[in-house]
């Protein structure tokens, strides 16, 4: 009823913006949504190569499914998503546990070089990550990470080590959850490690979410520092590298709707990731408001 009324005396020029405003969020789904409609079916198109004269498929197949996840001479997929998959999971584990307890030991310790590191972390902020990728590989040949399986664990040192840095976003998180909570709890016989592993991180679901997500994602899709690491070790090859080498000259005309198909199925992981914790964000979010 108060809805129907504010409607009837809504004025023209604000029902004029409103149209305007909805009409600009249609055209920007459209835009949105319209390569990945066409990547979708791009997969199931049944014609080679990568030119087509229309936008719709002339005919469509699961053939480019089934050549992608079971060629194994040629670009062997499965063994590049796994390789990814294994990275990803580890890397997102170590990097989550280190942002996370970064991010605590600055909101709610103080100790002497408190201030100085976050200066720091913040000044090499500035500088894009690539620019240390050469003294990296370095370093990491000199300890033998850079042949075989070697390559899987120096991916993980990797992406796992730089993560400290990234803390300022957990740790705004943690500086608006009152330290009188935590005070209690340390007054009950509490240890730091207990406040915060059973008290701050139940209260943080949101951030430690976005942590994860982040930290998951950041392997997943990276390209530059794998390929410079695994070079031309096939058998290291992450999702990225493969996804590459099907648009490569010598590939693309038979290789291009399944790099199409391939976009599509390295999407479900993070898909099923987000699906499967945003109801823990909206709990967290919901419990933020009330408290």
């Amino acid at each position: 009823m108060d809805n129907q009324m504010a409607k009837n005396t809504m004025s023209p020029r604000r029902r004029i913006t409103n149209l305007l405003v909805h009409l600009l969020l249609a055209v920007l789904s459209v835009i949105w949504l319209l390569p990945i409609a066409w990547i979708v079916l791009t997969s199931f198109r049944a014609e080679p190569g990568a030119y087509t004269k229309t936008f719709l498929p002339q005919g469509y197949t699961l053939n480019n499914y089934v050549k992608l996840l079971t060629d194994r001479n040629v670009l062997n997929f499965p063994r590049m998503f796994k390789n990814t998959l294994i990275i990803s999971i580890f890397s997102c584990t170590i990097s989550t546990f280190f942002v996370l307890s970064v991010a605590y030991s600055l909101s709610r310790m103080r100790f002497k070089l408190r201030k100085p590191y976050m200066n720091m972390a913040m000044i090499l902020g500035l500088f894009p990550g690539f620019m240390t990728m050469v003294a990296q590989y370095f370093i990491l040949k000199a300890m033998g990470l850079t042949e075989g399986a070697g390559i899987r664990i120096g991916l993980i040192v990797v992406y796992s080590a730089c993560t400290g840095l990234g803390f300022q976003i957990s740790k705004g998180f943690f500086d608006t959850i009152p330290r009188s909570i935590d005070e209690a709890a340390v007054m009950d016989g509490a240890t730091q490690w207990q406040v915060f592993t059973r008290i701050t991180l139940p209260l943080s679901k949101p951030i430690v979410i976005y942590t994860v997500m982040t930290a998951f994602m950041a392997p997943w899709v990276d390209f530059i520092f794998a390929k410079v690491l695994c070079r031309a070790n096939a058998s290291q090859f992450t999702v990225a590298i493969g996804l590459w080498n099907m648009l490569q000259k010598e590939y693309i005309y038979q290789w291009y709707t399944c790099f199409a198909a391939g976009a599509v199925l390295i999407s479900i992981p993070i898909a099923a990731l987000f699906l499967y914790m945003q109801k823990f964000y909206v709990e967290g979010m919901s419990g933020a408001v009330k408290g």
